[in-house]
Formats: C-alpha cells, sequence, structure tokens
C-alpha cells in the first residue's frame, strides 16, 4: 500500500512538473515569435515615417502574444484539472477497492469462526448425551444449549440471505399495520430466555407502524444481539419504546465500553467490525448493523448511535407510523 502510494504521488508530481515545463516553453517560445513579429514589422513600416499604421500593428501583435498567452494557460490549466480530478478518482477508487477486499477477508475469518462455533457446540453436547446418561436436568440444560446455538445459527444465515436479496433486489417487501410494541415484547422474550436477568424495558404498549414484520423483526434481533455481545454481564440492557407525534422511537441502551466518534460513522457499513479481526474476542460478521441500517431506511425511518451515561451506546430507531 505504501509503495503504491509514494510511486502514484511521484508519477502524479512528474505528469504535474511536465505540464509546467511545457507551458513555461510555450510561453517562451511565443516571446520570440513575438520578438521576431517586432523585427519583421520594424523592416516592413517605418515606424517614423508611418507612425499611426505602425502602433497599430504593434498593438495587434501584443493582443495576439496575449491570446496565446491565454491560451497555453486555459488549455494547461483544463487539462491539469482534468488529470488531477482522474487521479483522484482512480486513487480513491484503489484505495475503496483495498478496503472491500480487507473488509471481505475479515468477513470470511469471522463467518468461518460464527459457523463452527455453534455447530461445534451442538456437537459436543449431543456427543455428551449420546454417551452419557444423564439426570432430566442436566439433559435439559444441553438440549437448551442446543437450541441457544442453532438459534445464533439461524439468526447468521437469516442476516447472509438478506443481504444477498436486498443488495440482489430479490426481496419484496411487505406491507402491513401490526404492533411494533408487542413484537419487540415478543423478541424481548426470546433473547431474555436465551440471555437471562439481562434485560430491562420500558415498553409503551400498542405502538403501531406499517412495514414488513420480518424485516423489522431481524433488526430488533441484531440490536439485541449487538447489545448483548458487547455489554458486560452484569450490566442491564434497556429496551425502550414510545410513540412521540407520528413516530415510533425504539431504543436500545447498554452499558458497555461505548463506541468512538471516528467508530460511530463506520458501524453500518458493510463488513466493517471494530478492531482487528484475528485478536478480536467478540463475535459476529459485519453485517448485523449494515442490514439493520438497510431495513430502517427502506421503512423510510433512520437509526442514530449516540453516548450513554456513563459509559455504553444508545441506539435508536426513529419509524414514522
Amino acid at each position: 500500500m505504501r509503495v503504491f502510494t509514494s510511486v502514484y504521488l511521484l508519477l502524479l508530481a512528474y505528469t504535474t512538473a511536465i505540464i509546467v515545463f511545457w507551458g513555461m516553453s510555450l510561453e517562451k517560445q511565443s516571446g520570440h515569435i513575438y520578438s521576431q513579429e517586432i523585427i519583421t514589422l520594424k523592416n516592413t513600416i517605418d515606424s517614423v515615417q508611418y507612425p499611426a499604421a505602425y502602433n497599430e500593428e504593434v498593438v495587434k501583435l501584443k493582443h495576439n502574444l496575449s491570446m496565446r498567452t491565454t491560451q497555453y494557460v486555459g488549455e494547461g490549466s483544463t487539462f491539469l484539472v482534468v488529470i488531477l480530478i482522474g487521479a483522484f478518482i482512480v486513487y480513491r477508487s484503489f484505495i475503496r477497492r483495498i478496503m472491500l477486499s480487507r473488509q471481505q477477508n475479515n468477513f470470511m475469518l469471522s463467518v468461518t469462526h460464527e459457523l463452527k462455533s455453534p455447530i461445534a457446540a451442538m456437537k459436543l453436547n449431543l456427543q455428551t448425551l449420546e454417551k452419557h446418561k444423564l439426570d432430566e436436568d442436566k439433559t435439559k440444560q444441553l438440549l437448551e444449549r442446543c437450541i441457544k446455538e442453532s438459534d445464533r445459527l439461524n439468526d447468521l444465515c437469516n442476516n447472509m440471505l438478506f443481504v444477498s436479496q436486498i443488495e440482489g433486489r430479490q426481496y419484496k417487501q411487505a406491507r402491513e399495520s401490526f404492533d411494533l410494541s408487542a413484537m419487540v415484547e415478543d423478541a424481548l422474550q426470546d433473547y431474555a430466555a436465551r440471555y437471562p436477568r439481562r434485560f430491562e424495558e420500558e415498553i409503551q404498549p400498542g405502538c403501531k407502524i406499517t412495514g414488513d414484520k420480518t424485516m423489522l423483526r431481524m433488526a430488533i434481533n441484531n440490536l439485541l444481539e449487538n447489545a448483548v455481545k458487547y455489554t458486560p454481564a452484569d450490566k442491564p440492557i434497556l429496551i425502550a419504546i414510545e410513540q412521540k407525534n407520528k413516530n415510533v422511537i425504539l431504543q436500545v441502551i447498554d452499558e458497555g465500553e461505548g463506541i468512538s466518534d471516528t467508530e460511530k460513522k463506520k458501524i453500518f457499513t458493510k463488513f466493517y467490525r471494530i478492531g482487528n479481526e484475528e485478536s478480536r474476542t467478540s463475535k459476529g460478521t459485519g453485517l448485523g448493523l449494515y442490514l439493520t441500517n438497510k431495513i430502517v431506511l427502506q421503512h423510510k425511518g433512520r437509526i442514530t448511535v449516540k453516548d450513554n451515561t456513563p459509559s455504553g451506546s444508545v441506539f435508536e430507531i426513529c419509524l414514522p407510523t
């Protein structure tokens, strides 16, 4: 990357210098032409005998000189600006391609881990059930773990499928009126069963909107999963929902480490995840928040993230009723 940037800047500087050099050369040559034209004029018209005619021709020659200078400067400047704009577009495209390549590589690393982890956990639990005669409570506990891991795997597959369908414009969004408060309650019950004693709620009943229930349920699940992922087990996660005027406001408030202002601008980008993929301990693929943002935008809403006090983050979705 550094080598490319150095070579790129060197070539750009060389091209700029060449354009400036040829511009100066043309201007110098124009000056020589003007000098020769003055000498020819003196040999053709006697400036003492015909001063008016001589001065008139001198004015014309100076005008031609000025026109040539304007032409050289104008064409050279235009060409230089076009070169710089083209160079900027090429460089930005190359940087984006490099960043996308890195993000895709990170995605492959993370998705491989995300797929293997629940499969390995389910396999271990099932092998334990197969090899050992366990009491009813232990058996139930292992089966619940299998269900929890299968839910994780199902959420991951759904995210990947929906991203593919949305970007390929293959998914047809449904439009129906439904109770968003009830949906959030239902999602919260599912996650509370998987992660006991983690959630608190302030849900105003009867907040109805019109939209796609499947897509919005996925967006809510992604926010809850994200909050669980980055919030310490001894800290609560608050889910609040209320109706203000013609909008429904949904907030997921955690008390984790929070997100820096720089990262806030990037977290809704496809494949983007905070930190280094090879050293990161948190789970994820970088698709959850990207997909959530896409879903909210398709419902003509907006999603924002801000700091919580004293620590953590507040993810807020605003949807029109």
